[in-house]
Parts: structure tokens; C-alpha cells; sequence
């Protein structure tokens, strides 16, 4: 079992920046994949970012890219999401998420296996 838990969010006016954190309770391995989730009210989850553990590779939803960075912290099990030039749009709760195996699209939540609670992120027009 991996228990993920997230931190950094709160209420933000358009243009800030928050950055959000996802500590394991455990060693991640490098078969892992570690992604950033959210889910708007009345919407479903949407893939936001993700981190290949072994390589540090990542990918971006379109709509983020160039605002968001998600990076890793090998030595303490941590990721983090760098979210700048928020927008209103960006509203949500966000959850870390871990898939343990290697295989399969990282913009898919059906494959990840464990889940934080999520922080909520607000931002104000």
C-alpha cells in the first residue's frame, strides 16, 4: 500500500502561482508513474500532468503546458506541480496519483492504483 498525501493548494487570483506537493509513504519505484489529477464540480477527473519515476520524463495536459511543471524529489518520495499564470479554468480539486506499472498511457486515470485525498485549488477571476 502507498499512501499519498497532498498539500500546497488554496484561493488565488488570476495570474498567481501556487505549487502543490504529493509526499508517498513509501519508496517509489521506478516502475512508477506519479501524475496530478483534478476534478472540477459537475465534471469528471481530467489528467493534468504526469512523471516517469525512472527517467524523469514527463507529460503535460495542452492546456497547461507552459504554465505547469511537475518535478520529483527521488531522495524524499515527493512530487511536486510548479503552477504559475493560474487561470479560473484551473478551479479544482487536485489529486496525486501513482500507477505501479510500467506499461499503459499515463493520461489514463483506470491505471493508477493509488490516490490522495486531494487539496483544493481556487482561483478568482
Amino acid at each position: 500500500q502507498v499512501q499519498l498525501v497532498e498539500s500546497g493548494g488554496g484561493l488565488v487570483q488570476a495570474g498567481d502561482s501556487l505549487r502543490l506537493s504529493c509526499a508517498a509513504s513509501t519508496r517509489i519505484s521506478n516502475s512508477y508513474t506519479m501524475a496530478w489529477f483534478r476534478q472540477a464540480p459537475g465534471k469528471e477527473r481530467e489528467f493534468v500532468a504526469a512523471i516517469i519515476w525512472s527517467g524523469g520524463e514527463t507529460v503535460y495536459k495542452d492546456s497547461v503546458k507552459g504554465r505547469f511543471t511537475m518535478s520529483r524529489d527521488n531522495t524524499k518520495n515527493t512530487v511536486t506541480l510548479q503552477m504559475n499564470s493560474l487561470k479560473p479554468e484551473d478551479t479544482a480539486v487536485y489529486h496525486c496519483a501513482a500507477k505501479t506499472r510500467a506499461s499503459g498511457y499515463a493520461n489514463n486515470p483506470r491505471l493508477y492504483d493509488y490516490w490522495g485525498q486531494g487539496t483544493q485549488v481556487t482561483v478568482s477571476s
